[in-house]
């Protein structure tokens, strides 16, 4: 009898046994295709057909949360109860607003990226996660108009770039302090765990007027998440073909019912020296680097907030001949660059427990370097200390924002340059007035002063404008001043490797900047329903007292002056989200930019800055096989090269040049991501038609180099092109096609 019945059931439709849920899913009544619908509870689901059909088959009965999705439009959840009966549910999407993400960087205020009347782009952690890299440096390669660029070959330091200025024009800030200055510019932008970054948002243009010196070319403002926001664990461990192995891991705690913290761990090691430029000389530094970083957030009566962070970091990094190790290390046998680094930082914002919006925000660090570079030691202490004060007063249509602020820095190392400490204290004031004429047009005005003892006061204003005609078009326009004082070796790290003399030919004034800046953004919708979101930019900088590193009179130097004339930044650059029906998405930017200096009358374009860049990012997600495919990549046009002499055989110029990576990513696993692909794909890298990089690598403590009199290399037998040991000419990353496979566990 058992067996007849089972007899029976088997031949029953299925259908009787489990269900199907179908219906459609609209936005402004009309049907919308390619949105995905999806069960929760057993990450089963699919998408809608042209008309906004969908339909899901085989579910048991039970209850489930059905979810309807699809880029630029609100998520819809609904709780469904599935019996014996198919049952029709359809969905009504809403479309969000555009790109309307929470900033603060561009007021020092959180508020609507729409309502900011400075513009402030904005890269989730779904962007890093696109290409994964072990640190922010990398991380910002494909962002448009921002390059990472490295400067010297052997030990890779570098700096971050925005719309062709040089590194120390641009101001990184975590957490909106000035945490990554001075020393650390070099490499301080390892070692945060992308983990725990809730967003980067980055400002083009000046900003001295709210962040005082090195905010002149623009800034990058890194944000740590929340405690509370956070996962409750998660780790994220990759490995790559040429033997890097990258690892964060991160939880959150309670501790008693006021205290949320948040506790991040990042780990990256390579120690394989490869050398397939066959020049004797590590094409990567080898690094082994641990970076511990923590936050806590405590809970105040009326949502007050105080958050204290830190991080402590230390790495190892050297490069060099590939014979090198720690015994030769200052050395002149053979030659390697190694650095050990040893930082901590202290941060902290606390809201005052009075009716009015009063914030003290504080920061410290202590970074402590000793290297050496080749045969030349450079031991060097850096602290600096800043706290700020600000008062947010709302009046009527005035947004009010009252500040003042103080920074401390001391520093010293061994060098002929600093005979004895540098200590300073730097003391701020700043007001900002946000005015909202009417609902479609706001004005900012805002200004700065501070106070130098080597430069005395120094004034900088600022004006933004705001015009809004309809919910997705936004004009502005900004124009401002900035200012900035010189670090020698933050700045020009070629003083300390190679052969050039760093020479100071008079007492350097601070540079100033006066910058315009236009912007528009919208949001289109085709009627094939592909939303396009724009955000095109024009901007116009020009310096004086200028200080620019001149390669080109002395080959043997490196002179620093105030340019006698004038330096010019302009371009213009347009951003694209943009959003298919059939489900990829698609980032693009590009940039045109000149970037010159005029001195005596004669014009020439800047050294290491490219007149175009591009960036790219596509991504599709195949949700019924639960894998995203992700392609991304960058392009930039020829840049003037640093040559030794007029024999150098190395090109003047850089080639049109493009690093592209692809990424396979599948979710199907709960709490689990696993991630493959290929950077590099088109295995570029600077040696293309050079033959060689480093000049003299074979000689790399010029004792078979002959000088004239004035110390000139001169041509002989054995150095036919007069040049000496020079590792200062790279501009790009000399790391080529590699694998990666990395794993993602999340514990929300």
């Amino acid at each position: 009898m058992k067996f007849l019945l089972l007899f029976v059931i088997s031949f029953l439709p299925l259908n009787l046994l489990s269900q199907e849920i179908s219906g459609r899913v609209f936005s402004n009544e009309q049907p919308l295709p390619f949105a995905n619908v999806y069960i929760k509870e057993i990450q089963k689901g699919t998408i809608t057909d042209e008309n906004g059909f969908y339909s899901i088959n085989n579910i048991k009965k039970g209850q489930y949360n059905l979810i309807a999705s699809f880029t630029g439009y609100k998520t819809q959840k609904k709780r469904i109860t599935v019996n014996n009966k198919n049952i029709n549910i359809n969905f009504h999407l809403n479309e969000l607003a555009i790109l309307d993400e929470v900033v603060v960087t561009g007021t020092l205020k959180a508020v609507s990226r729409l309502e900011s009347p400075v513009p402030v782009e904005v890269y989730s952690p779904t962007f890093l996660k696109k290409n994964p890299t072990p640190n922010i440096f990398e991380a910002l390669q494909n962002v448009n108009g921002v390059r990472p660029q490295i400067n010297c070959s052997v030990c890779n330091t570098g700096d971050i770039h925005i719309n062709g200025l040089e590194g120390p024009y641009t101001l990184v800030l975590i957490d909106g302090m000035p945490i990554v200055s001075g020393l650390s510019t070099v490499y301080g932008l390892s070692g945060i765990p992308n983990s725990l970054i809730e967003q980067i948002e980055i400002v083009k243009g000046p900003a001295s007027s709210l962040y005082g010196s090195e905010a002149v070319g623009g800034l990058i403002n890194i944000i740590t998440k929340l405690p509370e926001n956070a996962p409750i664990v998660f780790a994220d461990s990759y490995v790559s073909g040429w033997g890097e192995v990258n690892t964060d891991i991160g939880f959150k705690a309670r501790l008693g019912s006021k205290t949320d913290i948040l506790t991040g761990i990042n780990y990256y090691n390579y120690s394989n020296p490869i050398d397939n430029n066959n020049d004797n000389f590590t094409d990567v530094t080898l690094q082994d680097r641990i970076s511990v970083f923590q936050k806590w957030n405590f809970k105040r009566s009326n949502n007050r907030i105080f958050s204290m962070a830190g991080r402590f970091y230390y790495e190892d990094r050297w490069g060099g001949e590939m014979q090198w190790n720690p015994s030769y290390r200052g050395g002149n046998q053979i030659y390697g660059e190694s650095i050990y680094t040893n930082r901590f930082e202290i941060l902290g914002k606390y809201q005052l427990p009075i009716d009015e919006k009063m914030f003290l925000q504080f920061s410290y660090t202590d970074h402590h370097q000793n290297s050496v570079y080749g045969d030349t030691p450079y031991i060097a202490d850096q602290r600096i200390g800043f706290t700020q004060f600000t008062w947010d007063k709302p009046l009527k249509n005035h947004d009010l924002l009252f500040g003042v602020a103080a920074r401390y820095n001391f520093y010293n190392d061994n060098t002929p340059a600093t005979p004895k400490a540098d200590k300073l204290v730097i003391p701020s004031l700043f007001i900002q007035d946000e005015i909202k004429l009417n609902e479609k047009h706001n004005l900012l005005l805002g200004s700065r002063y501070d106070y130098d003892k080597r430069h005395g006061n120094i004034f900088t204003p600022r004006i933004a404008y705001k015009f809004k005609p309809t919910d997705n078009d936004i004009f502005r326009v900004n124009a401002g001043t900035g200012f900035r004082v010189v670090n020698l070796f933050t700045e020009e790290h070629a003083a300390l490797t190679g052969a050039r003399d760093v020479v100071i030919t008079e007492t350097l004034k601070p540079e100033r900047s006066y910058n315009v800046n236009l912007n528009y953004m919208t949001k289109i919708f085709t009627k094939s329903s592909i939303i396009i979101g724009l955000d095109a930019s024009a901007w116009y900088t020009y310096f004086n007292n200028i200080i620019l590193p001149d390669y080109d009179t002395n080959p043997n130097q490196i002179i620093y002056d105030n340019l006698d004339g004038k330096a010019i930044s302009q371009g213009v650059s347009i951003n694209m989200d943009i959003m298919f029906s059939n489900g990829i998405k698609l980032l693009a930017g590009a940039t045109i930019q000149d970037v010159s200096k005029t001195e005596n009358n004669v014009t020439e374009r800047q050294i290491l800055t490219e007149s175009f860049t591009g960036t790219w990012a596509a991504s599709y997600k195949n949700y019924k096989y639960n894998v995203t495919i992700d392609y991304t990549g960058n392009i930039y046009g020829p840049m003037r090269l640093p040559l030794l002499s007029d024999l150098d055989p190395r090109q003047a110029e850089s080639p049109f040049r493009s690093i592209q990576n692809i990424q396979l990513t599948f979710d199907g696993l709960k709490n689990f991501e696993i991630y493959g692909g290929v950077k590099n794909l088109l295995n570029w890298t600077p040696n293309k038609g050079n033959p060689f990089i480093i000049a003299r690598s074979h000689d790399p403590f010029d004792e078979d180099v002959s000088f004239d009199n004035d110390g000139n290399a001169i041509a002989t037998a054995n150095n036919p092109y007069a040049l000496t040991f020079d590792p200062a000419y790279v501009y790009g990353p000399n790391q080529g096609r590699r694998l990666f496979f990395g794993l993602r566990y999340t514990l929300n």
